[in-house]
């Protein structure tokens, strides 16, 4: 039996593969001129390519229930391992209100549309639609460059938008401080994409093939097993930050990443091949993936950050979430 070998190989593979396919990125933003949000969303972008491409292949095989586990579990272990173990290790994570408006109201939008298209009979192009139209602005937004104020020319709601994404990219800008790189970044940026995609069908078949021999639930497969292996990166990047008071950095990179892997990890391929017939488990976990998200908004939005308390219930959140999977 060669599964767990071929598992543990792949899984090595694609996470050494994903960081260095991150830190490549980051220099070639760099040297383009991204702006510190765009930055992030790419690096985040990058570090989501093990669960997105592991997502893919599944849909691809019609294997639906790790297809939509791994990317919206991930996304559920993202909100413990980013947001509550990183509130837990640091104590404290303070936020500004107008960041978790503006970064979470697109987050949650998201997590709404998702968790729509599960458990509705709308059809995925048109979901996916609906989500385009929160987050297309948000990223034409963060790529906007930045000008001097000019006095008596912005609306208040214009005001209010520039400092939200003022006080988003100043953390940003600082922790990702990545010298500018050139084409040798570049050509092994997609060297490494490709390594990490490769990597990750292996990795999906043979967690695939581990869990019919373990006699696992496919969606136990794809929304615990997978999407924990595949976050992990995220998550030890974040309890970094959160460890050195950078939370508007953990809570940009846990929900861009949710959003990303909701928008292209599921409703994009998916509005290409179709989704099968979701069955319960995919509707607890995309259940899962909106409750907690909008419990974690709750909590930062109402005392201005997390403190270990409201690290510990986003966590117990995730421990329900596991306890209901694979019951």
């Amino acid at each position: 039996m060669t599964a767990p070998i071929d598992f543990c190989l792949a899984t090595v593979v694609t996470l050494a593969s994903s960081a260095l396919l991150v830190t490549r990125l980051e220099r070639v933003g760099t040297r383009l001129g991204f702006t510190p949000a765009i930055l992030g969303l790419a690096t985040a972008f990058a570090a989501n390519a093990p669960e997105m491409t592991s997502a893919i292949t599944a849909l691809v095989r019609g294997q639906n229930e790790i297809g939509v586990g791994v990317v919206l579990g991930s996304n559920v272990f993202n909100l413990a391992a980013l947001l509550g173990l990183g509130a837990m290790v640091a104590g404290r994570i303070d936020l500004h209100r107008r960041v978790v408006t503006l970064v979470g109201g697109v987050s949650l939008w998201i997590a709404l549309v998702t968790f729509g298209t599960v458990t509705t009979n709308v059809s995925v192009p048109i979901s996916l639609a609906f989500a385009m139209v929160i987050f297309v602005p948000y990223v034409v937004i963060s790529a906007w460059p930045r000008s001097p104020k000019r006095r008596g020319s912005s609306t208040r709601s214009r005001t209010w938008m520039r400092l939200a994404i003022r006080e988003e990219e100043e953390e940003i800008a600082d922790a990702l401080h990545a010298t500018p790189g050139d084409w040798r970044d570049a050509s092994v940026a997609a060297l490494a994409l490709a390594v990490v995609i490769l990597a990750s069908v292996v990795m999906e078949h043979a967690a695939t093939s581990l869990g019919h021999t373990m006699g696992w639930s496919n969606v136990v497969v794809g929304a615990v097993v997978l999407a924990g292996v595949t976050s992990l990166p995220n998550a030890v990047a974040a309890v970094y930050f959160a460890a050195r008071g950078r939370g508007t950095v953990v809570l940009s990179e846990a929900l861009n990443s949710n959003n990303l892997n909701a928008l292209f990890g599921f409703m994009v391929p998916a509005a290409f091949l179709g989704l099968h017939h979701p069955g319960s488990p995919d509707l607890i976990v995309a259940g899962f993936y909106l409750g907690l998200t909008a419990l974690a908004l709750v909590l930062v939005y109402a005392r201005r950050g997390l403190g270990r308390l409201s690290g510990a219930i986003i966590i117990a959140g995730y421990v329900a979430f596991v306890a209901t999977i694979v019951r």
